[in-house]
């Protein structure tokens, strides 16, 4: 069956993100100014981590989700920070989970400094961004935070105990994922819309939007981590089938193809040896598993556009349109 969207066009986040462009410096500065610290080693991994800033998805959703709802205000600022400190500590920590040695075209502080270096590192961040939350004079904002991190950690430990399960479910898989990664989108949007001062009916469809984003944008991920080209990623690819961590597309193979096919996959991933991604791909393409990811991705952007359209149609809402199409229409 063939994809129910059209291949977006070419946009890169620079454009996409013009509008909100002079707000984004904004919480560049802010995210300088909170972690500025002259401490010797301190002040060298926090350089490192400049190396890190990628699509900046987080806190351009948090912001677009305000521009769509009216108005962009000094604590959508602060708030964008936020998220993105939390995110890149999870990227930190990831890379220690996952032994990985390569993000955004460079060395992991894993890798640099090891692994007691990068979960301190993690720590700091997550501890900055907690008390610039708290800064503001509105306790609405720290509730919300911390309930998404302690989802979002709830989430990153059941995959950590899930790993070597090649019985994993479908819906166990989007458990996970809603939790690891949709949940701080989800988190974005909610943030985005209830400091614009919308209703709680449009707070509730921001937030089912994010929440539609996030997962699509990860099984997006789980596809590239299977078939994209290291050069283009910018990080190390395959770690999740070498530590045995079902995405939704070998879950496909295992579960929904031919007993054979199915006895093949199984047999690929308990081998030894770092072939998997390499052998897979014949078994995933034959199978159809990987077009299967990709229609359930672009299910999850038709049920995001569907909650865009509780706002008004304006240049914002169509700039999270388009963006909500370039997260399944990626290369990297």
């Amino acid at each position: 069956m063939k994809s129910t969207l059209a291949p977006a066009q070419p946009r890169t986040s620079a454009s996409l993100f013009a509008p909100i462009a002079a707000d984004l410096d904004e919480v560049e500065r802010i995210l300088r100014q909170t972690l500025n610290n002259a401490r010797p080693g301190v002040d060298r991994l926090l350089a490192h981590l400049a190396h890190y800033k990628g699509k900046r998805l987080r806190p351009a959703l948090l912001l677009l989700t305000a521009l769509a709802c009216g108005k962009v205000t000094s604590a959508h600022h602060l708030l964008a920070a936020v998220v993105e400190m939390i995110h890149t500590a999870t990227l930190v920590h990831d890379d220690v989970l996952d032994s990985a040695s390569v993000r955004r075209h460079v060395s992991t502080v894993n890798s640099l400094w090891g692994n007691q270096t990068s979960i301190l590192l993690g720590d700091y961040l997550f501890t900055h961004a907690f008390h610039l939350s708290s800064t503001l004079d509105d306790v609405r904002a720290c509730r919300i935070i911390g309930e998404a991190t302690n989802r979002l950690c709830a989430g990153e430990l059941q995959q950590i105990c899930g790993r070597g399960n090649i019985d994993l479910s479908e819906d166990e898989y989007f458990a996970i994922i809603d939790a690891k990664t949709a949940e701080l989108t989800a988190c974005s949007s909610k943030l985005g819309a209830m400091y614009a001062g919308m209703s709680d009916e449009v707070i509730d469809r921001m937030t089912n939007f994010g929440r539609s984003l996030g997962l699509a944008f990860q099984i997006a991920d789980d596809v590239l981590d299977l078939i994209g080209e290291e050069t283009l990623a910018g990080k190390s690819l395959g770690t999740d089938l070498e530590q045995q961590k079902l995405t939704l597309p070998i879950i496909h193979l295992l579960q929904s193809t031919s007993p054979e096919q199915a006895r093949r996959g199984r047999s690929i991933l308990t081998a030894a040896g770092n072939h998997k991604r390499e052998a897979l791909l014949p078994e995933l393409h034959a199978a159809g598993s990987l077009e299967y990811a990709r229609q359930r991705a672009e299910g999850l952007v038709s049920s995001a556009l569907a909650d865009l359209e509780c706002l008004p149609p304006s240049p914002g809402r169509s700039i999270l349109e388009a963006l909500a199409d370039r997260v399944v229409h990626r290369d990297h």
